[in-house]
């Protein structure tokens, strides 16, 4: 986990004053770095059925078909809303400033399917937890969340408790 650790660029400032953004493009752009974060990813999962997996945008989306393949799942995209261009089902969820909201189509999860829902980050977890409940409303279960990167201190995991959560690296 140090070489993708040291993958990571770290930018102060970014978006604004006082935070040190974790970006991830540098480990994107290094084909090894890339493969080993997808088997991270991938790996803990590997001997456990998985039907869907679940990629929150924008990166999100980068691993999670990624993690999909490799596992033998479907893929199904949770985008901002008005992006699906078939039937949605959608959540509004609180975030520090503010809210935002999450779709996925209809008919992406069905009843009883077992999901893995991926992202590139958890911070506070509020976006993981609106996508587990969309997961969730449809009738299938969050087996569990995997992360590229985890900010501990902001102790996200603890809004998805009630899961098995995986991150590859933590700061």
């Amino acid at each position: 986990m140090e070489r993708l650790k040291s993958l990571i660029r770290e930018v102060p400032d970014f978006p604004k004053p006082g935070i040190l953004f974790k970006d991830i493009t540098t480990l994107l752009s290094d084909a090894g770095g890339l493969r080993q974060a997808i088997a991270c990813l991938a790996d803990p999962f590997r001997d456990v059925r998985i039907d869907k997996v679940v990629g929150i945008e924008s990166r999100g989306f980068i691993f999670g078909a990624a993690v999909a393949e490799r596992l033998g799942a479907g893929f199904v995209p949770a985008r901002k809303p008005g992006k699906l261009p078939a039937p949605t089902v959608r959540i509004d969820y609180a975030l520090e400033y503010g809210t935002d909201a999450l779709e996925i189509h209809e008919d992406a999860v069905e009843r009883g399917q077992r999901v893995l829902i991926v992202d590139d980050l958890l911070a506070t977890g509020g976006t993981a937890r609106a996508a587990a409940d969309l997961v969730t409303g449809r009738g299938a279960e969050v087996h569990a969340f995997a992360f590229l990167v985890e900010l501990d201190a902001l102790r996200g995991r603890e809004r998805l408790a009630a899961h098995d959560v995986f991150a590859a690296v933590h700061y």
